[in-house]
């Protein structure tokens, strides 16, 4: 497994090692042993979460503001910008964004940490996304940040709107969400 730094110094870009040949491929997506030592610290994940979604559907930026949810995330069936932003105050990189490109060929994952919004949008004609939490779904404690919020200006990488959940449309400014401390 290769380790890839992003411009947010906790968010990681995780890329296996892929065994193929014209029979197929094979790599092991999860060793705990060896993320753990690839991210410095022990984690431990309680669930795993499988969703699919049709192309221009934009889930996010989601965060629980307790309970707050570190995601390992990967594609297993087409192609999504994935996005996470810093709500720790006390942070350097409080208020900044880094997108990746998840997508079934490139076989990367991204580990967001607790702290983070999320969020991504389908680029393909429809994408399976797995995500591995640090703390179980509290829907009572979730949030959601607006995704086109001007504050962010996050480039999601679309020239169409996205399709938007009730939820994900009622997002709340930047500057009037709940961040960590």
């Amino acid at each position: 497994m290769n380790i890839v730094a992003t411009t947010l110094p906790d968010v990681l870009v995780i890329e296996p090692r892929v065994f193929g040949d014209d029979r197929g491929f094979f790599f092991e997506s999860f060793n705990q042993q060896q993320f753990n030592k690839g991210v410095g610290r022990d984690i431990n994940f309680v669930q795993d979460n499988h969703s699919k979604s049709a192309r221009g559907v934009l889930r996010g930026l989601h965060y629980q503001i307790e309970q707050a949810q570190g995601k390992l995330v990967r594609v297993v069936t087409g192609r999504v910008l994935d996005v996470a932003v810093d709500l720790r105050q006390t942070s350097s990189t409080f208020g900044q964004w880094v997108a990746v490109e998840l997508t079934a060929e490139n076989k990367r994952q991204l580990w967001v940490p607790a702290g983070f919004a999320h969020g991504f949008v389908v680029l393909s004609e429809s994408a399976e996304f797995l995500y591995k939490t640090t703390d179980y779904y509290a829907p009572e404690k979730e949030r959601c940040i607006a995704w086109n919020d001007p504050d962010l200006s996050i480039d999601w990488g679309i020239d169409f709107p996205p399709l938007l959940s009730a939820k994900d449309a009622a997002g709340v400014a930047f500057k009037d969400a709940d961040y960590y401390r």
